[in-house]
């Protein structure tokens, strides 16, 4: 299957896959969609680059650990939950932000930073479990 048109193609298809997922994840609070579905399209844009150029290139391709990625994400869904304590509501209680930029207003609120933590969690885990698995059957 490692033809060299698949090595070829591959890293384009993941790089359209990648910004595919991150559509994904930008999308899914309000709409199908969301840090897990966009995370294991992510995984999967990793998967097509590990089975064509392999794994080294993969862990050069992510800069970081997979299990530092799956950490950060998960401390950030972790603190995207203290503002709605500190303001004595329950827990995962929607805050929102009102952020200037570029002329234009950007509302930020509470629920994209924990998707945006479980895309890293999802990322960061599976990526560690399929590098693993790659590199033991080699």
């Amino acid at each position: 299957m490692n033809t060299l048109i698949f090595r070829t193609v591959a890293p384009y298809l993941s790089a359209l896959m990648l910004l595919f997922s991150v559509f994904v994840l930008l999308r899914g609070h309000n709409e199908p969609g969301g840090g897990f579905i966009g995370g294991l399209i992510a995984v999967s844009a990793f998967a097509i680059y590990g089975i064509a150029c392999g794994v080294s290139a993969v862990r050069r391709a992510m800069k970081y650990h997979p299990m530092s990625i799956a950490a950060s994400g998960l401390l950030l869904a972790v603190l995207s939950v203290m503002p709605s304590i500190f303001l004595g509501q329950s827990a995962m209680t929607s805050q929102w932000l009102a952020v200037p930029f570029l002329g234009t207003v950007i509302d930020l609120s509470t629920p994209l930073f924990f998707d945006i933590g479980v895309y890293l969690v999802v990322v960061g885990a599976i990526s560690s479990i399929a590098l693993s698995l790659e590199e033991r059957a080699d």
